[in-house]
């Protein structure tokens, strides 16, 4: 990946990018003001703001202003034209049209045959260009593939730290003319969404590219590192005639041609450089190569031209799935195979159709079979949790119970889930699972809380399956893989398989007879070699393209009349991409910075409220990880600290406050809070102010982040939240740090936020808690997780303690131990934390929290 010159001649690694393109510093073509390009951006992105709502607005803000003066824009013609002309990302849309060429009958000619399929793209070299020479990526970028050692241990990251990134260089790099060449390869994604099932299952089929030299924060941080790039055509045919063998094969050949030819313009230059501008500024000389294509199981066989039931990637026999070292597939196995066999031969013992050609082999160095990656949304949580586990567990409460009697242990099943007390980002259940339309988020948001609410239910060798299958999807799903995360992975993998034998032992039924080999439990087997080949599998899921989707697709459609959409969605996403290109430009020209409004002090308050209000979310800012008092003071509190005390029914607060600080303000403290004799200790303050809340920020990139892999999160500790109870969250706070995981930490739970200050002018930010101990040494036997108490003195009381903000690292989530007992039907989730004796510290909670309490 060395640079060149516009002329292609490399460089030496000393010489700097040529400047840009010079222009005026308040150069907002085609708006005059930063205020206009905001406003268009807030109105047609931000608020997705209807025509007529905008033409009210302008009128409206015409009203207000004096008659020789207009607002920012006539109306929503206006608007949309301003944005048509911005200079920047202007990919326009194409179409082409596929009919069928096949046999017809000489009558009664089935509709499919003669319908045109139209299938609109945008020309990808020119999308490849436009993400590769995105001046925010240019820190996220890899130029070439790397290889990434902490002593002996490889790390598995990004994509270009994968084996099969190193390989592809080593190929390309054999022909001289390619000597110092970048490899960028291609990363595809395609999926049917369904945007209106009222109106008669509107389905889009969108396909979506990206580029393996950008990180995968940049990519999961949804900075316009993957980009929609055509919409496939869907046939349709009568119910009637919905499973014609004939009508399947060109819904498959419709497809891969649809592939083939949008995909061509890449085809050149995947053998001959291409000189482009990139990210850093610098230009390099820069070879194509299809990579990784992310699709759900039902694509992944109409991909690999394999049948349902079958592996994609390898060749075990679809009746026994889990059969060991069987050889991969790969187009020259296939050629072998349409070689020597007949097409009956192929499809009933290889599951392969052999009329068909999948669009990987008319381009170099493409295998779709190498290309696939699995899909940890679609087959490992929706596929291989829900349809699987949660169901059998079902099903073996019917074997032993009765359908009765299983009706009301899943009843109280479903209460302990109800029962979960908040946690930030966490997604309630207020009726349990017993819900129809399940949703990938559904799916992701039981698993994090399903573990702890069988347990006492179910057999423990059940839950030792679930803890097994959770402890391998949390560890896929990390943002750097080690060597040694690799067998773990084998280890938990294996786990599962010799735990989940319990669900045949015991009667529940299996799908079609085939114990165990089921397509979407098998592609577990793969997670090892995938991620050595093209790096932490976190960066290249499914819920990537699903969360474009909403952008490109689902969003676009509700803006869009519903007549004709699909051209006023192209519409919708060409201006989109627009806006994108200009904020891209005017950021790295620093020209976004600075307040815009005319009075920003007015905003503040109304920021921090509404700031104050969500539970927080990824962090694009190049911060520091930190724990902050909330803006804003919570109200309704008494002003002195005797007064605050009394009010919260905590009398020794003063006292705590004092032994706090005597160790603040002494380094040689070395003895608990409750050795201290109180008369060494310095007076309490007088006042003290009260805060709801407090902010964390923390590095975890493993999470839903920001493009530098931070995020906030509101911790809250408040008398009344959202008209319910008080709520009182569990933060983690460091211990002892020579300790590993948990052991070098502890839980407790916030009473009270507050800062003072101190007659030398220091400032306290600070925390009243109360202290959860360990129930034992290690952790549970059956669910993995570890098992804490609240810590009671000698009279039965809550240990409590005054705490530095600085000593807490982030939320905690606690999950109450209820084992073979029933809970109480009025026990609600504000109360569960003071309602156990015994709580499990969930590390499922998300994955930051498995990272830290293992």
């Amino acid at each position: 990946g060395r640079p060149c010159n516009a002329q292609g001649v490399s460089l030496s690694p000393d010489d700097p990018a040529p400047p840009p393109e010079p222009r005026a510093p308040n150069d907002y073509t085609p708006y005059t003001l930063h205020a206009h390009f905001e406003l268009a951006d807030f109105l047609f992105r931000k608020e997705q703001m209807s025509a007529a709502n905008i033409n009210d607005l302008m009128q409206i803000w015409a009203a207000t202003l004096p008659p020789d003066h207009d607002p920012p824009f006539t109306n929503s013609r206006d608007l949309y034209e301003s944005i048509d002309t911005i200079p920047l990302g202007d990919i326009p849309w194409q179409e082409f049209r596929v009919t069928y060429t096949g046999p017809r009958p000489d009558n009664n000619v089935l509709s499919w045959m003669l319908r045109e399929y139209s299938v609109w793209f945008r020309c990808p070299r020119r999308v490849l260009h436009t993400q590769l020479g995105n001046r925010n990526f240019a820190k996220d970028m890899d130029f070439a593939a790397k290889q990434v050692f902490h002593g002996e241990q490889r790390e598995y990251k990004d994509f270009m730290s994968g084996d099969w990134a190193w390989r592809q260089s080593d190929i390309i790099a054999q022909d001289p003319a390619n000597v110092d060449t970048t490899f960028c390869p291609i990363v595809l994604g395609s999926d049917k969404t369904t945007v209106s099932v009222a109106t008669g299952q509107n389905e889009y089929y969108a396909l979506y590219l990206s580029n393996g030299l950008v990180r995968n924060t940049a990519r999961r941080a949804h900075w316009n590192a993957v980009s929609l790039v055509a919409f496939l055509a869907v046939p349709k045919t009568d119910r009637e005639f919905a499973h014609d063998l004939c009508f399947h094969k060109f819904r498959r050949q419709l497809f891969h041609a649809s592939l083939r030819t949008i995909l061509d313009p890449l085809h050149t230059g995947m053998t001959v450089a291409e000189i482009m501008r990139c990210a850093d500024g610098h230009f390099r000389r820069v070879i194509y190569g299809l990579g990784p294509y992310i699709a759900d199981y039902p694509e992944q066989v109409l991909l690999a031209c394999v049948m349902q039931g079958w592996c994609a990637k390898c060749t075990s026999n679809r009746k026994d799935l889990d059969e060991s070292n069987v050889p991969r597939r790969c187009h020259g196995h296939t050629q072998a195979l349409l070689t020597a066999l007949d097409l009956k031969v192929l499809w009933d013992e290889y599951g392969i159709a052999g009329d068909l050609v999948p669009f990987t082999t008319v381009f170099p160095r493409a295998d779709i079979h190498e290309m696939l990656l699995l899909d940890l949304l679609h087959q490992i949580i929706k596929g291989t949790f829900k349809d699987h586990l949660v169901t059998w567990v079902g099903e073996y409460l019917e074997l032993k119970h009765g359908k009765a009697g299983a009706a009301v242990v899943l009843a109280d099943i479903d209460r302990r889930i109800a029962a979960v007390p908040s946690f930030p980002g966490l997604c309630r259940f207020p009726e349990g699972r017993g819900f129809k339309q399940w949703t990938g988020d559904d799916s992701k948001a039981l698993m994090k809380v399903y573990l702890p609410v069988i347990v006492g239910h179910v057999p423990a060798q059940m839950v030792h399956a679930l803890s097994a299958f959770l402890e391998f999807c949390y560890l896929v799903r990390r943002e750097a893989i080690t060597t040694d995360t690799l067998v773990q992975i084998e280890d938990a993998l294996q786990c599962f398989h010799q735990d989940r034998v319990i669900f045949e032992d015991i009667g529940v039924r299996l799908p079609n007879g085939l114990r165990f080999s089921l397509p979407r439990q098998h592609s577990m087997s793969h997670y090892p070699y995938l991620t050595q080949n093209f790096g932490a599998p976190n960066g290249l899921c499914s819920s990537i393209t699903k969360s474009k989707h909403i952008q490109a697709v689902k969003e676009p459609y509700r803006h869009s009349n519903r007549y004709e959409a699909l051209g006023q969605m192209l519409l919708t996403n060409q201006h989109l991409d627009k806006l994108a290109a200009a904020r891209s430009d005017f950021t790295t020209r620093s020209m976004l910075q600075g307040a815009w409004v005319h009075d920003p002090a007015v905003l503040i308050d109304v920021d921090a409220a509404v700031q104050e209000d969500d539970d927080g979310g990824p962090v694009d800012a190049d911060v520091l990880g930190k724990v902050t008092l909330a803006k804003r003071k919570a109200r309704g509190f008494p002003k002195t600290t005797n007064g605050v005390a009394m009010f919260i029914g905590a009398p020794q607060l003063p006292n705590l406050i004092r032994r706090f600080l005597h160790v603040q303000l002494n380094d040689d403290v070395e003895v608990g809070d409750d050795a201290i004799d109180i008369e060494l200790c310095p007076p309490a303050p007088p006042r003290i102010s009260v805060f709801p809340s407090a902010l964390a920020v923390f590095y975890t990139p493993s999470d839903l982040s920001g493009i530098k892999g931070m995020k906030r999160e509101r911790i809250r500790a408040c008398m009344l939240w959202r008209s319910s109870p008080a709520r009182n969250d569990c933060v983690f706070v460091d211990d002892d740090e020579a300790l590993p995981g948990f052991q070098g930490l502890a839980v407790v739970r916030i009473r009270l936020f507050f800062s003072f200050k101190h007659h030398d002018g220091s400032d306290f930010p600070c925390a009243l808690v109360s202290w959860f101990v360990l129930s034992k040494d290690t952790p549970c036997d059956q669910t993995g997780m570890w098992i804490v108490k609240p810590h009671l003195d000698a009279y039965g009381l809550l240990v409590m303690s005054v705490i530095h903000l600085d000593c807490i690292l982030r939320a905690a989530h606690l999950i109450g131990v209820a084992g073979a007992h029933t809970i109480p039907r009025t026990l609600t989730y504000t109360d569960s934390l003071d309602a156990f004796n015994a709580f499990y510290v969930n590390k499922y909670a998300d994955h930051h929290a498995h990272e830290i309490a293992f």
